[in-house]
């Protein structure tokens, strides 16, 4: 069975109080466009990121505000800030590498939050169903073209909140020489 799948680039999810540190006092993230899963949004906002080696200018902000502040590199992007940055799914932030986040009216340092994002799918239940998979399996994922791949070890996430799509960072995505809205097969283990 096939579902769609979309490029993710380096991109930043902040917590309220670093937006206020970052922006001002009692400022609201400001929506440039919708993203694919309900109720998520590009920003206008934009930061910087400074690591022990190099920076990255101009780093997407997206929202809502989340409870802890995050940071979704490519592994490219990790050697150029200079850190080991562990692939880890969403939210899993312990022991990872932490960076300073520079904005227009401040600076915060994170002692962690830095990740490259696993690979994973959002689907509802029904789509789970559907697809005969469950939260947290395991699948694999066949796309097609002049340079198609197999992608393994990809995290299926269930929420009746998630409209279906598979999520790979850029690198991932030129690789197996896919765009947004290709559709790929899930390969269930």
């Amino acid at each position: 069975m096939n579902l769609p799948i979309a490029l993710s680039n380096k991109h930043i999810h902040l917590s309220q109080a670093d937006v206020e540190t970052l922006f001002g006092k009692g400022h609201a993230l400001t929506p440039s466009k919708p993203l694919s899963q309900p109720g998520q949004y590009a920003c206008e906002e934009k930061v910087d990121l400074v690591g022990p080696k190099k920076s990255i200018m101009g780093v997407r902000v997206l929202g809502p505000t989340r409870n802890q502040t995050q940071i979704e590199v490519s592994l490219a992007d990790g050697f150029t800030l200079g850190l080991s940055v562990p692939i880890r799914e969403s939210g899993d932030l312990a022991g990872t590498p932490g960076v300073k986040i520079v904005g227009p009216a401040g600076e915060v340092e994170l002692s962690e939050g830095v990740i490259v994002a696993s690979r994973h799918i959002h689907m509802n239940s029904d789509d789970a169903k559907r697809f005969g998979v469950e939260d947290k399996q395991m699948v694999k994922i066949l796309t097609s073209g002049e340079r198609s791949l197999t992608f393994n070890n990809v995290l299926v996430r269930v929420s009746d909140s998630y409209a279906l799509e598979m999520h790979v960072d850029l690198e991932e995505g030129n690789a197996a020489g896919v765009k947004n809205g290709d559709q790929v097969e899930l390969i269930a283990e």
